[in-house]
This record gives structure tokens, C-alpha cells and sequence, in this order.
């Protein structure tokens, strides 16, 4: 049979709230602009992140009743080190409350002023904690990933040539590490290749720079790999994963993706200094190295995510989900980054709406325009997240693309909920002349998008 369906049965439900087009506006208004500062209560469809909105399954719930609360030596903490050590394969596992936790530790003990992180491409917390440690972060995706309509089958490549151009410039003694986002979440959710891995593993190798993985969306990654890469398509999922970590000397993991958990993540390596002093800085603002600023069921629940992530039947439904979506709003004329990626589709505002000029950030307006038409919230991945400004003449430097990112939440939404996004879609791409820029009134000093506020131009 043709139609997929989702490898699931819903046992518990969440009511929506049908807000009207005029409470919306005034909904809006309220939060600057900025779909972050909009109530949940007041969204339909949310499709801000697919980072910690994942429905949990009945067993990760069975986890949550027999954690081990224990403030040390939780069984919890070493039933999940079981797990991620049997997946990545990495002596040293450090649990944190997110991400971008794993990834501040990281940088604070390997960064400083001097330093350069070279990755396919930095999301915005990674370059944050980047840049907020002094050192410099560079993309290096391929040249086939800043073109949106341009289909490839691993468009988060990273350009080999691009890699070995910047240590040969600068040095291998400034780049304390490499990484490399799987799937390429800034670039479209675009997946890197297993070739690609290794090839960046070995130049990497080859001038004594550990490579780290961006992990958070690995198991999406691997079935990319399964679907496209030759030799992988009879592969088990979990020993495909299992081969692009073998590749890598630690990682990053926010385990609210690929975790299928709505908080939680973990430093994964090999080297033993950095992990003594990850586990000291960790103590300071996380808790104790067992728990990791994490509840001993949230461990419990991200053991079973790991393990219920690789099954196939899953990230078929998932990826094929996402996909349904893209073809739907191609159909319509909509231009998207192609092909569509594992986690979201990201419409290119830049082609949509080419009457707002970069500096009035035609993503965002789409973004509000959206939310204002029919309550679903997407995010923008353009030049207010990305974009930099000129240190002498305080400028707008755009970003490279003007993105609406709709990240799809695991297990959370029906196809008619889809449908009706694509409805949407299709009613805002027909009155897109009408949309008009925004511009900045306040803003923070670091991911700005997070809290800025806008006024209409």
C-alpha cells in the first residue's frame, strides 16, 4: 500500500485554541512582533521547534514512574550512559539539561580569543557559545547548500576543500576542534553524507583536530544515509549511526530532537582531560555529574527515546511526513529549500516576498504574517537570527538566506493538521504583495530573535 501511516495510536489528547484573525492581531501587536513572546495558549498549529515538543511514548512514561531520583550514582544516569556509550561508542558521557548546556561546557574548555570552530553550519546557540567565548565561528557548508531550489541528496556537506584551505591559513594550533551539524539544521535540516563524515574525519585527523558531531538530529541523518548513500540501503539504522559517530572524537546532543524528550542532553568524548574539567565546570552550574541538572526519570526517558528513535517504521512516517508537506507547498508554487529535510521545511522569503528588502527582514514578516492569518507559528532563520552588524557603521550585514523555518514536532501532529498548514500557506503565498517589512525598536546583545521586539515599516 501507498499511504503511510503514523506507526502510533494516540492515547492522550490536548485541546486546541481556535483564536479569531482580530484577536491574533492584537495577540501580535502585544508581543512586539516577535512570534517567541505569543502565549502557547494563543497557537494553533506550532511549528516554532521541534526541539523539546515531542510527544512521549507510553513506555517513556513507564521510565518516568520508576527513575531513580537518587542525587548520586542514579541507576537512571547509568542506564543511559549504557545506552549512549553502546551508540557512540565514546569513553566519557556527561548528561546536561540541553544542548546548548553541552555545548557552553564545551567551548569554556576548549575556546578562547584566538580560537576558530569550523562546522558545515553553526545553529545560533552554538555560535553564541562560540562567539561568547572568544573564538570565531566559520561555515564551511558546499556550495550546493546556500542554493534553495537546488536538489542534492546531502546538501550539509561540508566542503572538504573549503576545510583544509582555512587550516592551512590559519593553523591547525587555532582550531582546538571541528564540528559538524548532522542534519544541518541552519541549511534547510539538510543531511551530511557518510563519505562526508569520513572525509572530514580523516583531514581533521590528519592535523590532530577532534572532530565533535552536532548529534541532536542523528537518527534522521542515518535514514538519509540509508535512503540515498550506496551500500547503506540494507544497513540497520542503528549500526549506520553507530558508524558516523566512530568517525567523530565527541559530541553535542540536545536530546530534545533525536531524543524524543522534552528536556535533557549530554556531552559525549573521548579525551579524558576535557571530560574531567567538562564534569568540574559541570558541578558549578548543572549539578552533580550524575544527574547533570536533569531529574532521574528524565533520564530514564531519554534511554528509551535513543533506543525507540532508530526504528524504522518511525523515521519513515517522520521523514515522510515532512515530505508530504514540501511537495504540497511546491505544488502551490511556494519555493522551499529542496529536497525537503528530516525535521522542517524552510520556505525561501527571499524568492516569496522580493518587494521587502533584506534589512527590513522579509523572513520575519512572513513568519508574522502567517501567525496572523491562521495562529500557526513558524520561526525565521534569516538575517535577524544570522545577521550581523557592521562593528564601525552599526550597519545591517544580512544573512546569506531569508528562511521560514516550520519544524515539524515528533509524534504530536495528524495529517490534517498538516493540511491545514498547507491551506494556510497557499492563502498567505497569494496575498504575499500585500506583507510588509519590519524593523528592529529593541533588541539583546546575543540571539537577538529570541527577544527583540519589531514595528511594521
Amino acid at each position: 500500500m501507498n499511504t503511510i501511516i503514523e506507526p502510533f495510536k494516540i492515547k492522550s489528547v490536548e485541546p486546541i485554541s481556535m483564536t479569531t484573525r482580530e484577536q491574533r492581531d492584537e495577540i501580535l501587536r502585544k508581543a512586539g512582533y516577535n512570534p517567541f513572546n505569543i502565549p502557547a495558549r494563543d497557537i494553533i498549529i506550532d511549528l516554532l521547534t521541534d526541539s523539546g515538543t515531542s510527544a512521549m511514548s507510553a513506555a517513556q512514561w513507564a521510565g518516568i514512574l520508576k527513575g531513580d531520583e537518587s542525587y548520586a550514582g542514579s541507576e537512571s544516569f547509568y542506564r543511559l550512559e549504557e545506552v549512549v556509550r553502546d551508540l557512540t561508542g565514546f569513553s566519557y558521557f556527561i548528561p546536561t539539561h540541553q544542548g546548548r548546556a553541552a555545548e557552553r561546557i564545551l567551548f569554556s574548555i576548549c575556546a578562547s580569543q584566538n580560537s576558530i570552530i569550523p562546522n558545515n553550519s553553526h545553529f545560533d546557540t552554538t555560535r553564541a557559545n562560540i562567539e561568547h567565548s572568544g573564538a570565531r565561528a566559520v561555515d564551511l557548508v558546499i556550495d550546493e547548500g546556500k542554493i534553495p531550489s537546488l536538489i542534492h541528496p546531502f546538501k550539509g556537506n561540508m566542503n572538504i576543500n573549503k576545510l583544509e584551505k582555512l587550516i592551512d591559513e590559519v593553523g591547525p594550533e587555532r582550531i582546538p576542534l571541528c564540528m559538524l551539524t548532522v542534519t544541518n539544521n541552519a541549511g534547510g535540516g539538510q543531511p551530511v553524507s557518510m563519505k562526508n563524515v569520513k572525509d572530514v574525519s580523516e583531514i581533521c585527523h590528519s592535523h590532530k583536530i577532534p572532530l565533535f558531531l552536532d548529534a541532536c538530529r542523528f537518527a534522521e541523518n542515518a535514514y538519509f544515509i540509508k535512503l540515498r548513500e550506496k551500500g547503506y540501503k540494507e544497513r540497520s539504522l542503528k549500526s549506520i549511526a553507530k558508524e558516523i559517530f566512530s568517525y567523530a572524537d565527541g559530541c553535542t546532543m540536545s536530546a530534545k530532537k533525536d531524543g524524543l524528550v522534552n528536556i535533557g542532553g549530554f556531552l559525549g568524548m573521548n579525551n579524558s582531560e576535557w571530560a574531567e574539567r567538562s564534569r568540574n565546570l559541570l558541578i558549578l552550574t548543572e549539578g552533580f555529574p550524575t544527574y547533570g541538572g536533569l531529574a532521574g526519570r528524565d533520564l530514564e526517558a531519554i534511554a528509551q527515546g535513543l533506543c525507540e528513535v532508530l526504528d524504522e517504521d518511525y523515521l519513515k512516517y517522520r521523514i515522510r511526513s515532512v515530505e508530504y508537506l514540501g511537495e504540497h507547498l511546491v505544488n502551490a508554487g511556494v519555493p522551499i529549500i529542496q529536497p525537503p529535510g528530516g525535521h522542517a521545511i524552510y520556505i525561501d522569503a527571499k524568492v516569496s516576498l522580493p518587494h521587502i528588502p533584506q534589512h527590513q527582514f522579509p523572513a520575519w514578516a512572513l513568519v508574522c504574517q502567517l501567525y496572523l492569518h491562521a495562529g500557526i507559528r513558524g520561526v525565521e532563520i534569516g538575517s535577524v537570527m544570522f545577521g550581523k552588524k557592521d562593528p564601525d557603521s552599526g550597519e545591517e550585514i544580512p544573512a546569506d538566506m531569508e528562511l521560514v523555518r516550520l519544524a515539524i514536532p515528533r509524534r504530536v501532529y495528524t495529517q490534517s493538521h498538516i493540511d491545514y498548514v498547507i491551506e494556510a500557506i497557499g492563502e498567505v503565498f497569494a496575498l504575499r504583495e500585500k506583507i510588509r517589512g519590519l524593523r528592529i525598536v529593541k533588541e539583546p546583545p546575543y540571539l537577538r530573535h529570541f527577544t527583540a521586539r519589531f514595528e511594521i515599516v
